[in-house]
């Protein structure tokens, strides 16, 4: 589903304008991207957890030259479905 199909289901089932719809997904992302980036988890019962997850630095291989390379920590998001998502998909 692409974002614009998104949109547009909100929007029928909301019965609210598309542009309504794509402001309040715009919205939704910009609040979760904010709260990932403090460090904050955001949870949506029923759905899932976002959260960000520390990943050390390590040494890797380029797997075309054969060197090794230093891949720097960083911080990635982290996506943990919830019970009633997960038993839909069944």
């Amino acid at each position: 589903m692409t974002k614009a199909e998104l949109i547009e289901k909100m929007a029928a089932r909301a019965k609210i304008s598309k542009r309504a719809a794509n402001i309040a997904l715009d919205t939704f992302v910009e609040a979760v991207t904010n709260a990932l980036k403090r460090g904050d988890r955001v949870a949506l019962v029923g759905f899932g957890t976002f959260t960000v997850a520390k990943r050390k630095a390590r040494t890797a291989r380029n797997p075309r030259t054969g060197e090794t390379v230093q891949v720097p920590a960083k911080r990635a998001p982290k996506f943990k479905p919830g019970r009633e998502l997960k038993t839909a998909l069944k």
